[in-house]
């Protein structure tokens, strides 16, 4: 296996990360997962702007023009043969030794890059039968709009819902629905459509913003406003949305049926209208 490090693509075992590196000392760093399709990145400019926002956010100097390494990574696609599949793409801010917590200056440290290309087909299975979600309080920190390596809270949200037996977990804070464990989440409510807006709350999602797209050519109503957690009973129809899975159903929440249980005709016109603009 052929990977991204730095600038060069090398064998898989050729890479060594410092033990001072301080994205693995402190989470220090971002990245973005970014599907393939076709051996194409997909709309990798916007993946490539989400990144240079996160590093912005958190003071870190790319290492390399967004243009040279979108560049590398399709060159990473070629080299591994990746027709439909995703890339994981991370940048920390490297190695400032001794271990300090406070940032160093930018020209006494050089953020790493590292990123691998894998193969992975659509979820179409998940797409029509849908999830089983629980409700969670939302504890993860109030930067949820930088893509950062630090996902300990996302996980242990996912991880208390496999627990009690479920898919996943949706994440309320202050009694209204922020997103998913590594999701985006929308709600169809009297025909009209709902999702948190970007913020702090919530991550600024790349099919998020493809949907949004979709609803303007599909004349579907969108309004981005939380939705309080009372309004569940009300729900007619919820997905969520990410790179990686696209479009996923939700088709119950702690053992209450969303809508009549199965994928609903506004999910399955958005599913449909995705794929085609794939």
């Amino acid at each position: 296996m052929n990977v991204l490090w730095n600038q060069d693509i090398v064998a898989r075992n050729q890479v060594n990360i410092d033990i001072e590196d301080r994205g693995y000392q402190y989470g220090d760093g971002i990245y973005e997962v970014i599907r393939v399709y076709g051996g194409q990145c997909y709309m990798l400019a916007e993946h490539m702007e989400r990144l240079t926002t996160s590093a912005k956010k958190i003071k870190l100097a790319l290492p390399y023009e967004p243009q040279r390494i979108a560049a590398n990574l399709q060159k990473l696609i070629a080299i591994e043969g990746i027709d439909n599949g995703e890339i994981y793409l991370q940048i920390t801010r490297g190695v400032f030794s001794p271990r300090n917590h406070q940032f160093p200056d930018p020209g006494t440290v050089q953020p790493v890059l590292t990123a691998n290309a894998i193969p992975f087909e659509r979820p179409t299975e998940m797409q029509q039968r849908g999830l089983n979600a629980t409700v969670i309080p939302d504890q993860r920190w109030l930067h949820c709009d930088i893509k950062s390596l630090s996902l300990l809270g996302n996980l242990l949200s996912l991880d208390e819902a496999i627990e009690k037996g479920f898919d996943d977990a949706l994440l309320q804070r202050d009694g209204f629905f922020t997103e998913a464990s590594a999701s985006n989440l929308w709600f169809v409510l009297e025909g009209k459509l709902y999702t948190h807006p970007d913020g702090p709350l919530v991550l600024p999602g790349i099919t998020k913003i493809k949907v949004r797209e979709l609803c303007g050519e599909l004349g579907l109503s969108l309004q981005e406003d939380a939705v309080s957690i009372t309004r569940l009973k009300d729900v007619q129809e919820c997905f969520l949305t990410n790179s990686v899975w696209e479009i996923i159903p939700i088709v119950s929440v702690d053992g209450q049926l969303i809508g009549n249980g199965e994928r609903g005709p506004i999910t399955t016109l958005l599913q449909q209208a995705y794929i085609a603009a794939i």
